[in-house]
């Protein structure tokens, strides 16, 4: 599958041919440099290895060095392997070319992973969706946002895993699915892509289709 490592911008909108205000994500994939081809002979399996972002040379351990010095590169912030990606262009795609955002039109279907915002330590109505207590009177004192009874009695005498309670929320890598691309901006480097994206502002995502 075709892929590229992009930093998540911000959000932004757009107007579409009819009119309608289309919330969007825009994406900074600056051009990411091939690192690594896997073959099924050395490897077994088919894969390219992208990586983007600048990192500093004093951060970098010999082993990575060396790494993206075979690429005639320097070190990067991120590494991604994407399967699959040759599969039209075999020949084409060398140690160190590199691949832009040309590679998306729009009107395109994309799936885009990061890593969520995380949240802390929140409540079962923040985190699970729970309603609380429904009304404030007939003795009801601070439980609107409580979870309420978790079932356990002498039997079974524990608390079952997966049970839905507070804890810590968000920090997950997330997928979303079946994002269109509403626009491409080659000259500079941008994808615009509707719908909201996980992650910070600034944090890298994977864009793939």
């Amino acid at each position: 599958m075709l892929g590229i490592i992009g930093k998540k911008i911000g959000m932004t909108s757009v107007f579409s041919e009819e009119g309608k205000n289309i919330p969007c994500t825009l994406i900074q994939a600056e051009p990411n440099v091939v690192t690594q081809l896997r073959t099924i002979d050395v490897d077994g399996y088919r894969a390219v290895q992208l990586a983007a972002g600048e990192r500093k040379e004093k951060n970098t351990s010999n082993a990575l060095k060396g790494h993206y010095a075979k690429a005639k590169t320097s070190p990067k912030t991120m590494a991604v392997e994407f399967k699959n990606f040759r599969d039209d262009s075999e020949n084409e795609i060398k140690l160190g070319d590199e691949v832009t955002v040309d590679i998306f039109s729009e009107g395109q279907f994309v799936d885009v992973t990061a890593t969520s915002k995380g949240k802390g330590f929140q409540g079962v109505v923040k985190r699970h969706g729970f309603a609380g207590v429904g009304g404030a009177t007939h003795g009801q004192h601070n439980r609107l946002r409580a979870p309420g009874s978790i079932g356990a009695a002498s039997y079974p005498a524990r608390v079952f895993k997966g049970m839905r309670m507070a804890g810590r929320m968000g920090g997950d890598r997330t997928k979303i699915t079946n994002l269109q691309i509403v626009k491409v901006m080659p000259e500079d480097n941008v994808l615009v892509v509707k719908g909201a994206v996980p992650g910070h502002k600034g944090c890298f995502v994977i864009v793939e289709r």
